[in-house]
């Protein structure tokens, strides 16, 4: 169910609050879904991406993260979180932009999008917003699912998402993480065993979309040096690319709205 303007307001969508207390520096803000989202502590050992992110970027360049569970690039912009992004971005900011997942969803009319139409006109309403206000958009294609064939190759499952985004990417000359080339790799590489590491498996739940702590910090990891690569930021933003990471960094807050977990 679409959220009004003023529960969007009240609701604890990230782990930092929209534009509050910002004093120097740029802010980082991420629009994407569950696989990104902040998770709280009903939810835990599911871990979004978007969680670890600031353990790999200097403090500096603070992340807002508004990505939230079950949403495509369509419902988060007709539930108005797009909008309230853009009312607290500044310039110089940048708004990272992961959709896929929820997009897929052909069978649900409130988020699904064809890759090469809808798809694209929706991630565009991003790209401009951001470009309006004075901020750097950065495209980032789906961390990919954890799925493997017969013969132990891990296979993409996102369709033509990807390269429907990386098309736009070129033709808008925006930046683009390609996490979903990038995550394939590193699921090919650490094995079908390996990767239940990385993943939300639990004695209850084998979940191959969601991540744990481990894998919220792979997936982080790749996304900051994608932003280095990329240039999207500066080789001095971005730290402890070769650390380790103690899992104990992560933690789950209390809700302090139903909407937080939605």
């Amino acid at each position: 169910m679409p959220l009004t303007r003023r529960q969007i307001a009240l609701a604890g969508l990230a782990a930092v609050p929209l534009g509050v207390g910002r004093q120097k520096g740029r802010t980082l803000y991420i629009a994407g879904d569950s696989t990104a989202a902040q998770k709280y502590s009903t939810e835990a050992p599911e871990t979004g991406w978007g969680m670890a992110l600031p353990f790999f970027l200097r403090k500096e360049v603070e992340v807002s993260n508004q990505a939230v569970n079950g949403r495509s690039s369509k419902s988060f912009v007709d539930e108005g979180r797009l909008d309230a992004i853009l009312a607290a971005v500044r310039p110089g900011d940048l708004l990272l932009v992961q959709f896929a997942h929820n997009d897929e969803k052909i069978a649900d009319p409130t988020r699904y999008t064809e890759p090469w139409t809808t798809y694209q006109d929706y991630l565009r309403l991003y790209l401009d917003g951001a470009r309006s206000r004075g901020a750097r958009p950065v495209l980032a294609t789906p961390v990919e699912r954890r799925r493997f064939d017969a013969d132990g190759n891990a296979v993409p499952t996102h369709g033509d998402y990807p390269a429907a985004m990386r098309a736009l990417a070129q033709e808008e000359r925006v930046a683009l993480l390609d996490v979903e080339a990038l995550s394939l790799a590193l699921w090919q590489r650490l094995g079908v065993e390996e990767t239940k590491v990385y993943f939300n498996w639990t004695d209850t739940e084998q979940d191959n979309t969601h991540f744990n702590p481990p894998g919220a910090i792979a997936v982080a990891r790749l996304v900051a040096r994608e932003l280095a690569r990329t240039r999207v930021l500066a080789p001095r933003d971005v730290v402890r690319l070769r650390d380790e990471i103690p899992t104990s960094w992560i933690t789950w807050p209390e809700a302090t709205d139903a909407s937080d977990v939605l």
